[in-house]
């Protein structure tokens, strides 16, 4: 399947230029109260169990409140794009890695509420563990109490609260940041959802394994 830039979408900069005034925060969304309980593989609670060897606690995840197509899995990709290539499907919520033999491994995301999507094409310049995490300035005008977390006092330091979550890939267009991150969540019952405000969220479980996955400079496709 070859991806084509799709010509109805806004364009990186577009995007860039929302994330610059909503960054990559979230709407808070509570935890279902009645969640489906799809059959789930013995395979499954294993890729979600806690992560003990974190320096910040990652709890297990229960798989019965995400849908069983957002789990993590290896799913067949016939695609054009070079093996290591990121293509994130923001109508289906799913992130593909391209792999070799029209393979690919597929996560489930949440992306940006209708408003603050964009797509395009770029690279993942560089990726950190347990990032800092520092709100723009015109966040933080329209909520001061974000000044403590600012560029000046050192950003929000790495843990469980920080909204960039245990791993974040920092993309770059044409040598600038798009200040766009694809990133952990511990909200995992949010994936399949329009739920940040640009920024492209995974359960923690699932960023730390794409972390491990993913080399700077690989490319990345938003469709």
């Amino acid at each position: 399947m070859t991806i084509a830039s799709p010509q109805s979408r806004r364009t990186f900069l577009v995007g860039a230029a929302a994330l610059a005034i909503t960054g990559c925060t979230t709407t808070r969304y509570a935890e279902p109260v009645a969640p489906a309980e799809p059959q789930v593989s013995p395979s499954v609670p294993a890729a979600y169990s806690a992560q003990p060897y974190e320096p910040y606690a990652v709890p297990a995840v229960d798989p019965s409140k995400v849908p069983p197509q957002f789990w993590r899995q290896q799913v067949s990709y016939p695609t054009n794009e070079r093996v290591g290539t990121i293509v994130v499907d923001t109508s289906r919520f799913f992130l593909h890695l391209v792999q070799e033999n029209g393979m690919a491994m597929r996560y489930g995301v949440g992306v940006g509420r209708q408003g603050f999507s964009w797509s395009g094409r770029a690279e993942v310049r560089y990726k950190k563990e347990w990032p800092t995490w520092t709100p723009p300035e015109e966040m933080i005008a329209r909520e001061p109490e974000l000044e403590q977390y600012s560029a000046a006092n050192g950003g929000m330091p790495p843990g469980p609260m920080n909204p960039l979550g245990a791993r974040a890939l920092y993309i770059f267009q044409d040598g600038r940041d798009t200040l766009y991150r694809i990133h952990g969540s511990p909200e995992y019952w949010s994936i399949g959802s329009a739920v940040s405000s640009g920024c492209v969220r995974l359960i923690q479980q699932d960023v730390i394994d794409l972390y491990s996955r993913v080399t700077p400079g690989a490319s990345i496709v938003v469709i």
